[in-house]
């Protein structure tokens, strides 16, 4: 009884120090949790020696990409999308899913389109051979293909440390917490980290979910395309001057309603002050005969 209360304090300050580290790392407790870890595999070890059992070796685990870019004429890229969407939907949810599709209409004779697809990783490499026997009963020629893949063995093999060192601290946590010993400060901060724990283990049980999923299922990036846009062809400066034409008719419409907006209303005034003050302004004096200025001339 004096070790459990004893313990309380101490796993009360490990999981107090979590909080001081970003979430998703868990560095601040991993010294507790590996030394649990540890001792679990020494009291196993022997059992282990016993049996002589062969040492089990782990497959790497690799999340593959492939890439196919194919080229047909620009009305037949559509009708080739939904084959391959077509062929997908065949294969079932659990075979072939359609992630991502996509088709743009560009200038001149050139379109292009896109399908991203998550196959079952066993099928992932005969289905690409599948979509290009489709492609070229539609008159289209492959002109890339690419294969990457990423390691994710070690990614995966911390994950799952992690979620098994964590869940270690909680069910001493909560073992903790049945015994009801200790101080109310101690037992709510017990139960604070319990929460914490909980969170830690749920966010990396997706993490690991989501670094299968990409092992179980690869990715086929697919792109069409009906040819290389017109650039430096004679028709291309035409065209290009044609819309900036209308663009500057557009400017000077804009430009000239603007004007009129503001110097209509000003001359309305204006005019209106140089009729009121003419009305207003006062006449001219009356001035003598200029008979005498004559005279003199004479």
């Amino acid at each position: 009884m004096r070790q459990t209360v004893f313990a309380l304090p101490l796993l009360a300050l490990a999981l107090a120090a979590c909080d001081s580290a970003p979430s998703g790392n868990y560095e601040a407790s991993e010294s507790i949790a590996t030394l649990d870890v540890a001792e679990e595999a020494a009291a196993e070890a022997p059992e282990s020696a016993d049996t002589g059992g062969e040492i089990a070796v782990a497959l790497p685990r690799i999340a593959y990409v492939y890439s196919f870019g194919f080229r047909l004429p620009a009305a037949k890229i559509a009708p080739l999308q939904l084959a391959h969407a077509d062929l997908c939907d065949a294969q079932g949810p659990r075979t072939c899913r359609i992630l991502d599709m996509r088709q743009a209409g560009m200038e001149g004779e050139y379109s292009s389109g896109s399908l991203t697809l998550a196959v079952a990783a066993p099928q992932a490499r005969a289905f690409g051979a599948k979509l290009s026997q489709l492609a070229g009963k539609e008159g289209g020629t492959q002109i890339s293909s690419a294969i990457s893949g990423e390691d994710l063995s070690k990614q995966i093999v911390d994950t799952e440390a992690r979620i098994k060192a964590r869940t270690i601290l909680r069910d001493r946590l909560l073992e903790v917490l049945q015994t009801r010993r200790g101080t109310v400060a101690e037992l709510v901060e017990a139960e604070r980290a319990v929460a914490r724990v909980n969170e830690e283990i749920d966010q990396a049980q997706s993490w690991l979910a989501e670094m299968r999923g990409r092992v179980d299922f690869s990715r086929l990036n697919v792109s069409y395309e009906s040819g290389m846009p017109e650039t430096g062809s004679f028709s291309s400066p035409v065209r290009q001057a044609l819309s900036s034409v209308s663009g500057i008719l557009g400017s000077m419409l804009a430009a000239a309603i603007i004007l009129l907006t503001v110097l209509i209303p000003l001359g309305i005034v204006g005019w209106g002050g140089w009729k009121l003050f003419r009305k207003m302004r006062p006449l001219a004096p009356a001035t003598p005969a200029d008979g005498p200025e004559r005279q003199q001339t004479g």
